[in-house]
Order: structure tokens, then sequence, then C-alpha cells
């Protein structure tokens, strides 16, 4: 391996997660960190002071260009759009990624309140850890600028923050419980899960039926559930609970085909947010690696 690829491949979990956190999708930061790479390899690494911070830009740029257009694509997306679960080589939480609450599907879900700008040097600043001045300089702005988006951002993300706990022993609990009220189609049990105020979001991109708005309230999510708990005990169903993103998700299989990935925002005690995934795009990826017939225990 030459040294620029040797450097590139150093660096190169930070300008994954960095892409990651940026556009949410894993095909979209392989192809930023494609596009990286090769500007790269046009680079002269001898004339650099400091090769890290040259990537983090290089990248940061990039993504920043993908995010706006995303952005408008997704304006006409059908229904909510929610983030695609990172798959890595390794299924254990505290795998690579400088893995933190910003990896979070709950955070990344969260991170769309903010316009690409915003979200680029919060994430730089906040999660990364550049300075305020080494992250203007990424982001070809002014250094009062770059306070400017991210205290915006850090009060977007503020004012749309739910009530959650990422403490993962609580979410696999609550998970667990959802997953056997699920098998056994009980209404009591769906009832003592969810909180009164509880948000249900399903991203299907319209190529599968779910949910086209958010459903607020605990009541109406339980009908919801009870008639998927119903439909579920004709079909060929398997549940299985597995780290995504550094915290628990339930994924379920129907006919052996990834049907939807679920993840929860809790306030320790009960469900208040539940996050549907089941666009087949999004998830074919991870259908790709999983094994419906694993075992389901999380340690």
């Amino acid at each position: 391996m030459d040294h620029a690829t040797a450097t590139f491949q150093k660096h190169r979990p930070r300008l994954l997660g960095l892409a990651y956190r940026m556009l949410g999708t894993q095909a979209d930061a392989e192809d930023v960190l494609h596009d990286a790479w090769l500007r790269w390899h046009q680079q002269d690494a001898n004339v650099l002071d400091d090769a890290e911070a040259w990537l983090v830009t290089v990248t940061t740029r990039i993504a920043l260009d993908r995010l706006r257009r995303a952005k408008t694509e997704r304006q006409h997306y059908t229904g909510p759009w929610l983030p695609e679960p990172l798959v890595e080589e390794t299924e254990q939480p505290e795998a690579q990624l400088e893995r933190n609450e910003s990896l979070s599907l709950s955070f990344l879900a969260l991170l769309e309140r903010l316009t690409a700008e915003e979200r680029a040097a919060f994430l730089l600043n906040q999660v990364f850890d550049y300075s305020h001045a080494e992250t203007a300089t990424m982001l070809q702005i002014s250094e009062d600028a770059c306070r400017q988006r991210v205290h915006r951002a850090r009060q977007r993300l503020r004012e749309g923050r739910p009530r959650f706990t990422h403490a993962p022993d609580v979410q696999r609990r609550l998970l667990e419980k959802f997953r056997d009220a699920l098998e056994e189609a009980s209404v009591p049990s769906l009832q003592a899960l969810f909180a009164e105020d509880a948000v249900h979001l399903a991203d299907g991109g319209g190529k599968v039926r779910a949910t086209l708005r958010p459903l607020h309230g605990g009541e109406r999510i339980v009908r919801l559930y009870s008639i998927i708990a119903q439909r579920y005990q004709a079909l060929p169903i398997v549940h299985r609970l597995q780290w995504l993103n550094g915290a628990p998700a339930l994924l379920t299989w129907v006919d052996t085909k990834l049907a939807t990935v679920a993840w929860i925002d809790t306030d320790g005690e009960r469900i208040t947010g539940i996050h549907s995934l089941r666009n087949p795009e999004k998830l074919a990826r991870l259908e790709a690696v999983t094994n419906p017939g694993a075992d389901t225990s999380l340690s």
C-alpha cells in the first residue's frame, strides 16, 4: 500500500462517519468517499500541512453539495423520510466510526430539521470537535457565521428532541416487550407500552404500505399495531432484535424478506416514539447481510 492510500485509509472511518451523518444513507456516504478519494489521488500530499484537515474539508464540501440536492428531492418524497441503518463489518454496538449518540437513527432523523449548512457546521464543531475557526475554514465562511450556524442548529435540535434515553438496556427491554405483544397480538400489552403522547413515523417511500403522516397519540398507535399484529398471525413472521447504529432495533421478516426495521425513543418507562423503516430500497443492504434465523439475543 503506497503512502497516499495508507493515509486515506487511516482517516477513512472519520470521513465515512462524517459523510454518513451528513446524508443519512450509507450508499450516498460511500459515493462521497469515492469522490474524495479521486480528488485525494490527484492531490500532491507532499505540499499539505495537514492531510486530515484537507480530507475532512473535501469530504464535507462534497457531502454538502449532495445534501443540498437531496433536500430538494426529499421535499417530494412520499411520506416521512427516515435514515438508512448503517451496515458495518461487525454487529457489536461499540464498533468503529467514533460511535456516540450522534450515530443513532433517532438522532440522524432529528438532523433532518437542519439546513444543509447548519448540519455541516454542527457536525464538524459539535460531533467531530473541530473549533469554530477550523470549521469556518473548512466551510469557507467567517468564524462569526460559523458560530451562528452552530447556535441555530443546537436550538433547532433542542426544540425537536423528543423525551428519550439512549440506554441500550432500556430500549432493548421495551423492544422485547413490543415484539412479544406483536407475536401474541395482545392489545393490553401494547397499551401498556406506549406513552399517551407517543409519535409514530413510517417510511415506505411510496413503495410499500405505510402511514403517510406522523401518527400522534398512544391510543392511535396501539390501534395501528393491533391491526398489524392480527395480520401477522396469518403470515410466516420472524422478529429479531439486533444492534443498529449503536442501539437495539427490531427487524421483522415476512416470507424471509426483511419487511421492517423499527427503533424507538423512550422516557425510560414507555415508548415515546417509534420509527418504522419499510422502504425496501433502504432495507436491501441490511437484508443482504442479516439472517432471519439467527439468535435474537442482544448481549
